[in-house]
């Protein structure tokens, strides 16, 4: 446990960076997450090394921003891509628990991803582990003469010999997406990276190489860690609540994936964080290397995108807010 109070215990935060728009949004989760001032936590930077899976070398190009990163707290450690690579950059998250030490309990996060609080205040326990509950029933996608809900999850469990009815939350009606297990993969964690990494790769590759016919119908890209990752969750003795809600995904973290989308429609604590995390000329010298920041943040489009929402009255689906932003000229990533 981390709980405010307990006995202190060193935590390992985990994200993947590359070259791109990745190694700066790690800056940005490295200079949100080291403006809390935790002690606790240790933040390591996964980074893809040039390999045979790869079309170009994914390293963080811009020694500036390497240096910043280490300024700002980080490690950054290499891991080689030994089964996804180029064709499937999601798998990242799934391979690059490896560079973490074994035995040790971790956080993982996507890089578009600001802490907003102090971590410590999460109750999180590590022998339980979950993952971000913030989602939209974007798969399976269900075809009228395929497989439904039930036949096409319960595939995936008896594959790995694992308990289906167990992970069904009743509550919610018979071939409705929420009744199953289903997370967005933005973050998890678990008391060991080999326990928890070894069982990810092992089910994904047998997911993507040798799917159950009841797949048929679905595509895995770019589904497929989200697609696997509630099998690893309920196979390791976690579920959908093993925290609270309102702290990871509300109070104490936002996974904002986009920066037009944050200004679209997250709180104003949100903006607060990252305009306050970016303002130090240090920081805002990198990060106007990269054109959507500089312009969002620094040239202040985010704010002409947050004057066209209303934030206690947002469409209810992400892609309606997407297609507003574009048609007004300004989605850009």
């Amino acid at each position: 446990m981390t709980r405010e109070g307990g006995a202190a215990q060193t935590v390992n935060i985990l994200i993947v960076a590359q070259a791109g728009r990745l190694s700066y949004e790690a800056v940005l989760f490295a200079a949100s997450l080291q403006a809390q001032g935790e002690d606790r936590f240790r933040l390591i930077v996964a980074e893809p090394a040039p390999g045979p899976l790869w079309d170009t070398d994914p390293r963080i190009r811009q020694p500036e921003v390497r240096a910043l990163l280490e300024d700002l707290g980080a490690e950054i450690r290499p891991f080689e891509a030994q089964h996804f690579g180029a064709s499937y950059p999601y798998g990242n998250k799934i391979e690059a628990l490896r560079v973490l030490p074994e035995g040790e309990p971790f956080v993982f996060f996507d890089t578009d991803t600001l802490i907003l609080d102090r971590l410590s205040r999460v109750p999180f326990d590590f022998d339980r582990p979950t993952a971000s509950m913030r989602r939209e029933g974007t798969w399976p996608q269900i075809e009228l003469y395929g497989p439904g809900y039930t036949q096409t999850w319960k595939a995936l469990y008896d594959r790995f010999g694992l308990d289906f009815d167990s992970s069904l939350d009743l509550s919610w009606p018979d071939e409705y997406w929420q009744r199953y297990l289903y997370f967005n993969a933005g973050f998890f964690f678990y008391k060991c990276p080999r326990l928890f990494g070894d069982r990810f790769v092992d089910y994904a590759l047998t997911v993507r190489d040798d799917p159950p016919a009841e797949l048929v119908c679905q595509s895995l890209d770019p589904w497929l860690d989200q697609v696997v990752l509630p099998l690893v969750i309920h196979g390791l003795g976690g579920a959908r609540d093993t925290l609270p809600e309102g702290l990871l995904d509300g109070e104490v973290s936002c996974h904002y994936r986009v920066l037009p989308l944050l200004y679209a429609r997250e709180a104003d604590r949100v903006v607060q964080v990252l305009e306050e995390i970016t303002a130090p000329n240090r920081v805002k010298k990198v990060l106007k290397g990269y054109d959507a920041i500089k312009r969002m943040i620094y040239q202040e489009r985010g704010q002409k995108v947050r004057a066209l929402f209303d934030r206690n009255d947002l469409p209810r689906r992400e892609q309606a807010i997407r297609n507003k932003i574009k048609r007004e000229g300004f989605w850009m990533r």
